[in-house]
């Protein structure tokens, strides 16, 4: 049963933060909200596949996406439980399917993602042969994402030092996750589609992070075509993207973006606005990237 939507972050949830004190840059004292970052341990049925750190919600999502982006779960694999103990700090995925990855958890690759992504195995490994959905993307919907992205009470706005994920159809937002990675929160998303049978050809995925070729491969595999970010690119990122035919979009301020892949999906049917349009919709704050 899909949960009701949107899913949007909480900010209140006291498990996420903690105020900290310090002194500022005049010696007076002051306190802050500081963002959590836990261990936590993927189980695939009996071997541990691997610990990320996290700000903790959402373990089931993480778990389920983290597994299905690195191909460890089949499209068609029956899950018949998922167990997490928060003592233990481990999330336990069950499956009909007998399991065993040894090689692919030793073979592995550093990527550049923010707490250090990992990506086991060939990092190209599912995307030969992978065509993408056709698509329309309107820059009316873009210019209504970045407002609505940039005024939702979020960890970001709190307390900084995160980064957002958001699953999109058209102008509208479904799914809202943060976490210290942006590898982790698109994880959460793709665990949330994987669960809950959500598909990707009719969905935009925007996130805080930059486009890196690691997020382009997550999006493809996800089955979606339209991946936007505040963020800039990476060249492999771009040339992967173009490669699978994926529409990137970067540098997302207010209503002005850049567009390096995938052109043809994109309408534009709303001029941008002014100057003083995009500060009202630009996120307040530093860039957290």
């Amino acid at each position: 049963m899909t949960p009701d939507l949107p899913i949007l972050p909480d900010p209140a949830d006291p498990r996420l933060t903690r105020r900290i004190a310090g002194t500022d840059q005049t010696g007076a004292v002051t306190e802050i909200a500081v963002v959590e970052e836990r261990p936590l341990t993927i189980f695939l049925n009996s071997q541990e596949i691997v610990t990320a750190m996290t700000i903790g919600d959402y373990p089931d999502y993480l778990a389920l996406g983290f597994l299905r982006n690195q191909g460890m779960l089949r499209p068609d694999d029956v899950v018949t439980g998922v167990d997490f103990d928060e003592e233990t700090a481990t999330v336990v995925v069950r499956t009909e399917r007998a399991t065993s990855y040894e090689e692919k958890v030793r073979k592995k690759t550093r990527t550049s993602g923010c707490a250090v992504g990992t990506v086991f195995g060939d990092m190209m490994e599912g995307l030969e042969g992978l065509v993408l959905p056709p698509a329309e993307l309107r820059t009316s919907w873009l210019h209504a994402l970045a407002k609505a992205i940039n005024t939702t009470p979020s960890l970001y706005l709190a307390a900084g030092a995160i980064h957002g994920t958001v699953l999109c159809q058209r102008d509208r937002l479904l799914v809202y996750m943060e976490d210290v990675g942006r590898h982790n929160a698109v994880d959460k998303i793709a665990g949330f589609m994987f669960r809950h049978g959500v598909p990707g050809a009719d969905k935009i995925l925007y996130t805080t992070g930059r486009l890196t070729s690691e997020m382009v491969i997550k999006c493809a595999q996800m089955g979606i075509p339209i991946l936007a970010s505040r963020s800039g690119f990476t060249a492999w990122g771009v040339e992967i993207a173009r490669e699978v035919g994926l529409t990137l979009i970067g540098r997302m301020r207010g209503q002005r973006f850049v567009c390096l892949s995938g052109e043809e999906r994109l309408l534009r049917d709303a001029a941008p606005g002014g100057e003083e349009e995009d500060r009202r919709h630009r996120r307040k704050g530093a860039e957290d990237d």
